[in-house]
């Protein structure tokens, strides 16, 4: 792997004040960006509005710099980049690789308990995609039960 290949980021959620597991990811992930040459990315993930909030925003970057922190390229706010979240999702579904789910969380643990603990690693279980071979007229089935 070539020194340029190395980027890294720091990817905080402004719904709070930098805490010391948030400073040692960030400066684990500079060290090592640094150290190889590459490049260190801070990315904001602001999507949830209900949440997050402009002035711990301003706070996450201001202790940064305080922390002596810099970062190549401009800061990546993941609020202003919706329209290419859909246009991906819009690439996905024409090529038939999405389908909706309409588990609850309770079904979805039920059906892994119940398959003995899908495969997993240290992430956790992942989805089992109980709704993957649904037919069209099933889903459209369940999107109105849904409305209704």
């Amino acid at each position: 792997m070539s020194a340029d290949s190395v980027v890294t980021r720091f990817a905080p959620s402004p719904t709070g004040y930098l805490h010391l597991g948030h400073v040692r990811s960030a400066l684990e992930g500079w060290r090592a960006a640094r150290e190889a040459g590459g490049r260190f990315l801070l990315r904001i993930e602001d999507i949830d509005h209900t949440r997050c909030r402009a002035e711990y925003t301003e706070a996450i970057i201001e202790d940064l710099r305080w922390l002596g922190l810099d970062w190549d390229g401009p800061i990546r706010r993941q609020s202003e980049h919706f329209d290419d979240y859909r246009a991906a999702l819009s690439k996905l579904d024409a090529m038939g690789l999405l389908y909706p789910c309409f588990c609850t969380r309770r079904e979805i643990q039920a059906e892994i308990a119940r398959a003995g603990g899908a495969p997993q690693g240290d992430m956790g279980a992942p989805y089992p995609g109980i709704c993957r071979s649904l037919s069209a007229a099933e889903r459209e089935a369940r999107r109105q039960s849904a409305a209704d």
